[in-house]
C-alpha cells in the first residue's frame, strides 16, 4: 500500500498536518497558560499575534480535511479493486483492526474541528476576546485526536495486505455476519423507519416552536438513527435489491454517486443543528430527508 499514489498522497498531506498542527499544539499551549488581554507588555502582544497564526494554522487544517475526507473514501473505495474480496470501501475498512475505529473518529474530528471553528468566528467578532484561551484550550485536546487519527490511518494503511482474502460488503452487511453490526439485523424495518420519520418530525416541531434545546438534542439522535434506517431501509431502495445493505456502495459511479450528498447533506445539517443554527440545519436535513425518500416512492 505504500506505493499506491492515492495513500502516498494522504501520508504526505498527513505529514504537514503532522507538522503544522504540532506548530498549533505548541503555540496553544503558550496562550493558553499566558494569555491576558489587560496586560500591555510585549509578551502579550507576541501572544495576540501568535493567536491569530494559530488560528490561521486550525482554521485551515478544518478546510482542507473537508475535501479530504472525501479524498479519503474515495482511496479506500479505489483500494477495494486490488483487495481479493472487497467489493466496496467496506471491504477494505475490515481488512484491518483498525479501519471502524478510523472511521468513527475522522467523522468525529470534522465535527469537533468544525465547533472550533465556529467558536473562533465568536471569538474574533468581540473586542475582548472572550473565548481565546477556551479555543486553545479546546484546540489542545482536540490535537490529541487529530494525531490518534493520523496514526490509525497510517496503521490501517500499513496494514491492508493485498493477497489477503477479506469480506465482501454483502457478507459484512448481513445477518449471516458475526460482526457487531449483525444486531442491527435484530431490528424491525417498520419500526427504524419510523422513528426515523418521527426523528425528523421532532427537528421540525422544535424548529418552528424554536426549542433550541429540543432541536439539538433530536439533532444529535438523528446521526445514529439516520445512519441505522440507511443500513436497513433506503439502502436497499437505491440498490433495488432487498438483500444488499452496505453503506458504502452508493458513493460510487454506478449509483450516481448519491452517497456523497446524502452523507454531506446528513453531516451539514446535524452539525448547524448541534450549534443551534436552525435554518441552515433544517434546511439540510430536509434535502437529507428527500433524498432518502425519493428512492422508496419511486
Amino acid at each position: 500500500m505504500f506505493l499506491n499514489p492515492e495513500v502516498l498522497s494522504l501520508y504526505i498531506l498527513n505529514t504537514l498536518f503532522i507538522l503544522f498542527g504540532s506548530i498549533a499544539f505548541y503555540l496553544s499551549i503558550k496562550i493558553y497558560k499566558n494569555w491576558n488581554l489587560n496586560s500591555t507588555t510585549k509578551k502579550q502582544y507576541t501572544l495576540e499575534k501568535q493567536s491569530f497564526l494559530t488560528a490561521t494554522i486550525i482554521k485551515y487544517i478544518f478546510i482542507i480535511k473537508i475535501p479530504l475526507f472525501l479524498y479519503f473514501i474515495f482511496t479506500i473505495d479505489k483500494l477495494s479493486n486490488l483487495i481479493t474480496g472487497a467489493m466496496c470501501g467496506a471491504g477494505v475498512v475490515d481488512a484491518t483492526d483498525y479501519g471502524l475505529y478510523l472511521f468513527i473518529l475522522k467523522t468525529l474530528n470534522l465535527y469537533l474541528f468544525g465547533f472550533w471553528l465556529v467558536l473562533h468566528n465568536k471569538d474574533i467578532k468581540k473586542e475582548n476576546l472572550p473565548y481565546t484561551k477556551i479555543k486553545f484550550q479546546f484546540f489542545i485536546g482536540l490535537f490529541f485526536l487529530f494525531f490518534i487519527e493520523i496514526a490509525l490511518e497510517f496503521l490501517m494503511f500499513s496494514a491492508i495486505e493485498i493477497d489477503k482474502i477479506v469480506s465482501c460488503c454483502g457478507t459484512l452487511f448481513s445477518t449471516s455476519s458475526e460482526t457487531t453490526i449483525s444486531i442491527l439485523f435484530t431490528l424491525s424495518n417498520s419500526i427504524v423507519v419510523s422513528i426515523f420519520y418521527l426523528n425528523f418530525l421532532l427537528i421540525a416541531l422544535s424548529y418552528f416552536l424554536k426549542n433550541k434545546t429540543l432541536f439539538q438534542i433530536s439533532n444529535i439522535l438523528f446521526i445514529p438513527i439516520s445512519i441505522v434506517s440507511l443500513i436497513l431501509f433506503f439502502g436497499t431502495y437505491i440498490y433495488e435489491l432487498p438483500t444488499h445493505h452496505c453503506p458504502f456502495c452508493y458513493l460510487q459511479k454506478d449509483y450516481n454517486y448519491v452517497g456523497y450528498f446524502i452523507y454531506i447533506f446528513l453531516f451539514l445539517g446535524t452539525f448547524f443543528g448541534i450549534l443551534k443554527r436552525l435554518k441552515i440545519s433544517i434546511i439540510f436535513n430536509l434535502l437529507f430527508v428527500l433524498i432518502a425518500t425519493y428512492y422508496p416512492l419511486t
